[in-house]
């Protein structure tokens, strides 16, 4: 008899402990989704804005016998805009390449209606991306135009601030989301450990009435804890980065290939999923050590 009751008590520990380590790793799950979308989301948001250029113009007036040195200092300002100026990008535009993608975008073949060089040549500036920011724009104009050889700078300001704009509001709504999910952890990993505590909040109590010092019975809960919450963490981790493979590999690797931020949204996703593991186990054996043992039945 005291056999079969020992192994239904197995048995049901065993299937606690199966319920708390499932429901770590689809809480962790679902939260380092979340990260993942945020690293990529903020690649894809400075990438957009990488696309946002500035053109600085040299000066208009052109002549050929002049060419050599002309020639020599542009590349000379060319080297000067990149060192000097908040550059992600730079690209240099000849008054030949000009004049060509002006015919491309006229829709014009013939050169009967261009004269030669009628266009200046020009720097094509893609900023860095902190760059691309309303209070920020006008002093990296101002360097680029500072810089000798520079007669004139144009952008696009206001397209620069919409986009900024709504960049930053998609960026919000998915960090919203994101600490959204970290609530949720938490409060759902508490709720799993609780019930698992409320289980033992006898045995619990008969410790701590044999004189079983407080901190020699949280002992054994917080190092299974440390074991469940990793186990829950490696599980959700592992899911994760399965789903995420099989999703990059059908739609291509677009993504993040920075492996320092996947590293740190794995020691985060254990982190959480240990230290929550933990703190609730602590804070639930801890109630039950300061209740009474008649309230033990109403708990």
């Amino acid at each position: 008899m005291a056999k079969s009751v020992d192994e239904f008590n197995k048995k049901r520990l065993r299937s606690s402990n199966i319920t708390v380590v499932i429901s770590i790793a689809l809480v962790l799950f679902l939260l380092g989704l979340m990260g993942l979308i945020l690293i990529n989301a903020q690649k894809y948001s400075d990438y957009i804005k990488e696309q946002l250029v500035v053109n600085a113009y040299f000066d208009e007036n052109y002549d050929a016998k002049d060419s050599l040195k002309i020639a020599k200092l542009e590349e000379e300002t060319f080297k000067k805009v990149q060192i000097l100026a908040p550059v992600k990008r730079a690209t240099y535009i000849s008054r030949e390449k000009a004049a060509q993608e002006a015919k491309k975008s006229m829709g014009i073949d013939s050169d009967a209606l261009f004269e030669e060089n009628i266009f200046p040549s020009s720097i094509e500036v893609a900023l860095k991306p902190e760059y691309v920011d309303p209070t920020k724009i006008d002093e990296a104009i101002k360097i680029i135009s500072s810089v000798p050889g520079i007669v004139d700078v144009k952008n696009d300001s206001s397209l620069m601030v919409d986009v900024y704009n709504n960049l930053n509001r998609i960026l919000k709504w998915i960090l919203g989301f994101s600490l959204l999910f970290l609530v949720l952890a938490v409060v759902l990993i508490n709720n799993s450990i609780r019930l698992k505590i409320f289980s033992k909040r006898f045995i619990i109590k008969t410790m701590q009435l044999v004189g079983a010092k407080r901190r020699f019975i949280l002992k054994p809960f917080i190092v299974e804890a440390v074991i469940l919450g990793a186990i829950g963490s490696v599980i959700g981790l592992l899911a994760l980065f399965g789903v995420w493979y099989y999703f990059t590999s059908q739609i291509g690797s677009a993504f993040v290939q920075d492996n320092q931020q996947y590293f740190w949204l794995v020691l985060l996703v254990l982190g959480v999923g240990i230290f929550i593991t933990v703190l609730s186990t602590v804070i639930a054996t801890w109630r039950f050590l300061k209740t009474n043992v008649d309230d033990l039945y109403y708990s």
